[in-house]
């Protein structure tokens, strides 16, 4: 039993010269009709001819070849184009006649190569055509032969611009195409970043500290136990995330959070880095990306004082407003290492580009005592 459900899909999947075919049918159909022969194309005006053989040749050759109008324009456009000469000198002046302009869109709208040559070869072969119907006993004049040749430039003008606007279109979805990969691109290195380097940089500290412990067992047990945490979180952190570029994952896969401040802090503070945190207000219900761009600040500027400014005292501010999260991190400049506020400088430049994706705004800065400070302020989009 037939699915008539289906027969759109088959018939939007099916070649295009299948489709095109009905058109070109319909036409010859047309153009043998009794109550519409003689009120075609004229050309010359010359008295119309009662249909005989050659009227069904010229009818088939300017119709059939429609089909194909799409896939071969120019076969397409050459049987079209004798048809026509041969309706118009043996004077038919059939309804199919209206073919030609259709071809010449389609040349203009799909023919790929040798376009000039194509415009150059029609427009010499009109000439004999023209030259030939005068002599035939037409009266068109010339004014009327220049006014139909500028009627077929006009169609494949048409044809052109169809051309155009359809590769222009093409360009730009390409360049959206080529835009999103750029961008999902970078979003992946920046979650490569935030999660890896935090948790490498931490473990990396950890395992230093740990080697000065030796003559001290407990306090080298606890160092390595905090190194195989890190690692451990790290480990999640990354599964989680390769959940998130899973194109089949499921919404409730788990992204981090300023409510989870308080554990990103204890684990930099395992690792040797003296961390005050402190939380004014309430985070609103939800917020969503706001909680987000907050966690991977505070995260960012931690690992910063993990790398440039190690057992240097740190604070972090985080207030949760009606309207927005306001975060600030600090480091003074009691570390003996070199302190500065951004390292390679990729990690704050993509903070920049999340905040202002909010409509936020991020700074960071150095101190008067050779510390650094990282502010931001991220509009959480909360009701009034």
């Amino acid at each position: 039993m037939i699915d008539f459900r289906r027969v759109p899909d088959l018939w939007r999947r099916s070649d295009v010269a299948v489709r095109d075919f009905p058109f070109a049918l319909l036409l010859a159909v047309a153009s043998l009709l009794p109550a519409l022969r003689g009120h075609g194309t004229q050309l010359g005006d010359l008295p119309a001819r009662p249909f005989d053989a050659l009227a069904v040749l010229a009818i088939a050759l300017e119709c059939l070849p429609l089909a194909v109008r799409r896939r071969w324009p120019a076969i397409c456009l050459v049987l079209v184009s004798l048809g026509f000469a041969l309706d118009q000198l043996r004077a038919y002046h059939t309804v199919s006649g209206t073919a030609l302009p259709i071809a010449l869109i389609s040349a203009g709208a799909h023919l790929e190569r040798h376009r000039r040559t194509a415009v150059a070869l029609l427009s010499a072969a009109y000439l004999p055509l023209a030259v030939a119907l005068d002599r035939a006993g037409s009266d068109e004049g010339l004014e009327g032969y220049v006014t139909f040749y500028l009627a077929l430039v006009l169609a494949w003008g048409i044809g052109a611009w169809l051309r155009s606007t359809r590769t222009a279109e093409a360009e730009r979805r390409r360049h959206i195409a080529e835009a999103t990969r750029a961008a999902e691109r970078t979003r992946i290195a920046r979650e490569l970043h935030d999660v890896v380097t935090h948790h490498v940089t931490a473990m990396v500290v950890q395992a230093e500290a740990a080697r000065y412990l030796t003559a001290a067992p407990e306090r080298l047990d606890a160092a390595l136990n905090a190194v195989t945490d890190t690692g451990r979180r790290a480990i999640t952190d990354l599964r989680h995330l390769l959940d998130l570029l899973n194109p089949d994952h499921h919404p409730g896969v788990r992204t981090p959070s300023a409510g989870e401040l308080q554990t990103l802090v204890e684990q930099t503070r395992r690792a040797g880095q003296p961390v005050e945190f402190t939380e004014e207000g309430e985070p609103a219900e939800p917020v969503g990306s706001a909680e987000y761009v907050a966690y991977r600040v505070v995260q960012e500027s931690l690992t910063n004082a993990l790398k440039h400014a190690h057992g240097s005292r740190t604070v972090v501010r985080v207030r949760y407003g009606e309207r927005e999260i306001s975060v600030e991190v600090g480091t003074d400049g009691s570390s003996s290492r070199t302190v500065s506020p951004g390292g390679s400088g990729r990690g704050l430049a993509g903070l920049r580009e999340r905040v202002d994706a909010l409509g936020g705004e991020l700074s960071a800065d150095r101190r008067a005592d050779g510390g650094f400070v990282v502010r931001a302020r991220i509009p959480a989009g909360r009701p009034s």
